[in-house]
């Protein structure tokens, strides 16, 4: 769920319907597919809209996890509704627009699914499990140049914005790590907690409290196409995303804000 600067964007997404009902709508209850496991940054955020959307709607909003191939089988799954505005999804830019560049898909976005609203927009953050001997972004490129092909990367699937950021940093950085793939943010995080993966990016509300707690340590906040650079300013610690391009609603940009300054803190801990 992040744009191509680095940051995770959700969208809602509703099948056109071909024909305008002759009853008032909703006149049942509305599925709002989610592409990814329970516990993952689209889930989250299906199930604060779902409540809400139940509220205006007065009827019931069922959450169903379609996870499988970084979102592209639960994202088919609207795209095969029926176009009757009774099936929506919480999609990421990794289902609508990266995989179908890079593999055939069963969908075309543009013809088969129609957005309706941008929902949020994070930061990704640069984690490592806490057996990895590296405290910032300088020492984890060198411990990963020192031991190339022997570190790996745990993504929320292949194509996802986790999996690219990833392999821009290979690039960026020149080191030769491993992508290792799952089927959402919520098992990689499990398997990075139980260090059987060292690194990830992801959205910073789902990692947020595993870095709260140490179980997790913070290397780098991503943010906008100077990234890399203020990486190489101790491990991100110069930072300063501009806040309107982590999100748009007065509110979320606050919020946003606050999440930001708490994973620095933590970082600075772990630096200390």
């Amino acid at each position: 769920m992040t744009t191509s600067g680095g940051l995770l964007a959700a969208l809602l997404l509703l099948l056109v319907p071909v024909a305008a009902s002759s009853q008032e709508f909703p006149a049942k209850p509305i599925r709002l597919i989610v592409p990814f496991p329970p516990g993952g940054p689209n889930d989250i955020i299906a199930r604060v809209i779902g409540q809400k959307m139940s509220e205006l709607v007065k009827q019931p909003i069922m959450i169903d996890n379609r996870a499988g191939q970084g979102g592209v089988l639960g994202t088919d799954a609207v795209a095969k509704a029926a176009p009757d505005g009774y099936t929506v999804a919480i999609a990421s830019a990794g289902a609508l627009a990266i995989s179908p560049s890079m593999e055939k898909v069963a969908y075309d976005t543009l013809k088969d699914l129609a957005p309706v609203t941008l929902v949020a927009t994070v930061p990704e953050m640069l984690v490592v499990a806490t057996d990895v001997p590296a405290r910032n972004m300088s020492e984890l490129v060198a411990l990963a140049k020192a031991q190339p092909g022997k570190l790996n990367f745990a993504s929320s699937g292949p194509g996802s914005l986790p999996h690219l950021a990833c392999e821009l940093f290979k690039l960026t950085a020149k080191i030769d790590i491993v992508h290792v793939p799952y089927r959402g943010a919520a098992p990689a995080v499990n398997d990075l907690l139980g260090q059987q993966v060292q690194m990830t990016f992801l959205d910073l509300p789902v990692i947020l409290p595993q870095i709260k707690a140490g179980a997790l340590r913070p290397i780098a906040l991503g943010g906008r196409a100077d990234g890399a650079r203020r990486a190489d300013h101790g491990g991100g610690r110069h930072a300063r995303p501009d806040h309107r391009e982590l999100v748009r609603h007065g509110r979320a940009r606050r919020n946003a804000a606050g999440d930001r300054r708490e994973a620095e803190q933590a970082r600075h801990r772990c630096d200390g």
